[in-house]
């Protein structure tokens, strides 16, 4: 029988571009390498960095070799031999089937509306710390937590309802933003040399890391959190110019850039607070506060680039917001969800219903995160949680130039395939670890349970959404 492979993944182009023909192509390369900076250069992973103290950089190397380079090379390839919008949705479907890429959409859309829900708390946390001391009560003050995510949520559908005309100046903004609060993070240790900062700064020091159950757990982080994203603008992929090059340029581009900011960045943090006192959830704010807290008009200065990380959570919800309003659609056009979610909006193109949709579920989210817990124990319930389903697709992303390639009708190359097998392990060992917190909290059984069962129970749902879909078009489950 001769092999039929190349004629899926033409099908599935022929069916993707076609429906994605009538959106605004809307980002260039500048807007992708920003959107890449802003996305993959998560401020908390400098705090979950510094813990692991002078190891840092050692840390940050094993997580960049094993994890970073693997993943980039991945969606460099992949991006180029099908540059569709829903990205690894579509990836998935060409390798494994609709099943596959069902749960995998599911996986990725679960854990876009976590992090959401917890980008309110980390906001909060950077007002609380740019105003100063006199905001102390707001950082565990779940009143304040509730407004600014009634208020983010609002704003944020109102501007995806409008698209990416809009939508890509809020992150090309925030990406500047967050370029000259971590150029003046790093740059902190010399400025303040007069007080005496430079003693414990060591931006390159490779200590001999310590292995134990704490620093590999932080390293999978470090990993999987902090050096992810590259294949969450492939989503974007039928609003993108030149998809095929503009993606892969923009990970070139923006991959070393990252690397340093997050060793550097680490190493200032380093600098100014031990390892056990570093503030999780808002890291860079806490430094920026401590170096600056004292120096006059320097400290007005200061609050304004707090600001800036504030601007950079509000671009980073952008970006997620956009991607999760998409995968829905994608899965609507392949019959998968109701119609009601590929409706376009009659001027902007953009998916209405799925931004109303997602809106409402990332509100109710983010507020029932806060029952029974503190702010720094919620953040880690989301952050893990969310980091399951994450960790889920990027076990399937790195899978397909192992076991898929047959429905693209290629061969991946012998020294991709090392690549994937590393990071499908690190993705693993990743989930092994989300059910441990590095903080002290209530109850370790508890925060294991809060992880675990909505982690099944979503992927239940998730199968048994499949299997309706299935039903409603009268075609077999795959």
């Amino acid at each position: 029988m001769p092999d039929t492979a190349p004629s899926n993944l033409s099908v599935v182009e022929r069916e993707v571009e076609s429906r994605s023909a009538s959106l605004k192509k809307e980002l260039g390369l500048r807007d992708l390498v920003l959107t890449q900076i802003v996305f993959v250069f998560g401020t908390v992973w400098v705090g979950f960095a510094a813990t692991l103290g002078r190891s840092q950089m050692a840390f940050w190397l094993i997580a960049i070799a094993t994890f970073y380079l693997p993943l980039a090379a991945v969606v460099i390839y992949l991006n180029r031999l099908a540059p569709l919008e829903g990205g690894l949705y579509q990836w998935a479907k060409v390798g494994f089937g609709d099943f596959i890429a069902f749960l995998v959409a599911w996986n990725f859309w679960i854990f876009g509306i976590l992090v959401m829900s917890g980008i309110s708390l980390i906001i909060k946390k950077n007002i609380a710390y740019a105003i100063g001391p006199s905001a102390n009560r707001m950082h565990e003050n779940k009143r304040w937590t509730i407004l600014v995510c009634l208020l983010l949520i609002t704003a944020i559908v109102a501007a995806s309802r409008r698209g990416l005309a809009l939508g890509k100046w809020v992150q090309n903004f925030g990406g500047a933003m967050l370029i000259i609060t971590v150029a003046t993070l790093i740059l902190m240790p010399l400025i303040t040399a007069s007080h005496g900062s430079l003693a414990n700064y060591h931006p390159f020091s490779l200590s001999m890391p310590e292995i134990n159950s704490h620093n590999v757990n932080v390293c999978s982080k470090l990993a999987v959190g902090a050096l992810s994203g590259f294949e969450y603008i492939a989503i974007l992929a039928g609003e993108c110019r030149a998809p095929a090059k503009n993606i892969s340029r923009s990970v070139w581009i923006s991959a070393p850039i990252i690397a340093l900011m997050f060793i550097l960045g680490t190493a200032s943090v380093l600098a100014f607070v031990t390892p056990d006192k570093v503030d999780l959830i808002a890291p860079i704010p806490q430094v920026l506060s401590l170096g600056f807290g004292s120096s006059g008009w320097v400290s007005t200065l200061i609050s304004l680039t707090i600001f800036g990380v504030a601007a950079r959570q509000i671009a980073l919800m952008s970006i997620y917001f956009t991607a999760n309003t998409r995968l829905p659609m994608v899965a609507g056009w392949d019959h998968l969800l109701p119609a009601w979610f590929t409706r376009l909006h009659s001027k902007y193109k953009t998916p209405v219903n799925s931004v109303l949709f997602v809106g409402a579920v990332t509100l109710a989210l983010g507020l029932a995160s806060l029952i029974d817990t503190g702010t720094q124990e919620a953040f880690q319930l989301l952050d893990n949680a969310g980091g399951v389903f994450y960790a889920s697709t990027y076990m399937v992303l790195f899978a397909i130039p192992l076991f898929g390639m047959k429905g693209f009708g290629v061969r991946a190359p012998w020294w991709l395939k090392i690549a994937c097998v590393s990071g499908f392990l690190v993705s693993l060992l990743y989930i092994g670890f989300t059910i441990i917190p590095i903080i002290e909290v209530k109850s370790r059984f508890s925060f294991a349970m809060k992880i675990i069962v909505p982690v099944i129970t979503a992927n239940a749902i998730g199968v048994l959404l499949f299997w309706i879909g299935r039903r409603r078009t009268q075609e077999p489950v795959a």
